[in-house]
């Protein structure tokens, strides 16, 4: 496998170092085992569209764009308003 060098702020070189030592892995091993776990954006929205597809076929539930996007203003508002 090549190396690869990526420029990131110290600050959050030493924060992994230590979230990496913390859990026995040297940071080359703690960054590779991160990658494995990191959704692309096409996988996430695959996963998300499988999940639409198991919930329709349990339920019934199918929101319309509209619906969809009144119930993302609501979570958002509520986000907003719990951060606060």
């Amino acid at each position: 496998m090549t190396d690869a060098n990526v420029r990131i702020p110290a600050e959050a070189r030493d924060r992994l170092a230590e979230v990496a030592e913390s859990e026995g892995l040297s940071l080359r091993a703690y960054l590779a085992r991160l990658a494995d776990t990191v959704l692309t954006p096409a996988e996430r929205a695959q996963r998300a569209e499988a999940a639409r597809a198991a919930l329709q076929q349990w339920n019934g539930y199918s929101p319309t764009t509209a619906e969809q996007q009144a119930l993302d203003a609501e979570l958002d508002g509520r986000l907003g308003r719990s951060a606060a």
